[in-house]
């Protein structure tokens, strides 16, 4: 498996290293009291310090999100559509033009394959504080049989945590019991 440590578990704003701690993304969502905010992700190449603007998602609270990615531009309604009575599953057509299923699950976010296997191929690890067991840093565990579809996983991967960790929230401030 392909490790990716998150500097933050606040995914719009964090930096993604790889095993030999190079920085290969960095997302920036600058804030802004009103109106649209916007997060661009970056990916930096190692060992040659080139940053290029991999996409950005423009968040919307009442319409439908947007991916900008690739010269294009595509409402995420389209693009990562819900799935499921309670919208926890996002699905997709992965570049391999294979179908793809991220499950919003309570605490984390799982991306497997959308067919009959139903593989595992990427699911985000939570900090933990090392109270009980060891500390650790928020992790992406990718396999690497999607490696060559590694951006696209994480532009996703941001849009589905952030979607989880405001349902994570909106549940916690209702007093709501998370199952």
């Amino acid at each position: 498996m392909i490790l990716l440590t998150l500097s933050t578990e606040h995914v719009r704003n964090t930096v993604i290293t790889n095993e030999q701690g190079q920085i290969i993304y960095k997302t920036e969502t600058p804030f802004k009291l009103f109106g649209v905010r916007t997060t661009t992700i970056q990916k930096i190449k190692p060992n040659d310090d080139q940053v290029d603007v991999l996409g950005e998602i423009e968040w919307h609270i009442f319409a439908s999100s947007k991916f900008r990615y690739d010269g294009t531009e595509v409402e995420t309604k389209v693009f990562i559509p819900k799935r499921g009575i309670l919208g926890r599953k996002r699905v997709c057509i992965g570049p391999d033009s294979r179908p793809y299923r991220w499950d919003l699950k309570c605490k984390v976010v799982v991306l497997s394959r959308d067919d009959a296997s139903r593989t595992e191929v990427a699911r985000f690890h939570r900090a933990t504080l090392g109270i009980i067991g060891r500390k650790r840093k928020a992790m992406l565990e990718v396999s690497p049989e999607v490696a060559h579809m590694m951006d696209t996983v994480i532009m996703t991967f941001i849009y589905v945590e952030k979607l989880r960790k405001d349902k994570e929230n909106a549940s916690r401030s209702s007093g709501a019991v998370l199952y």
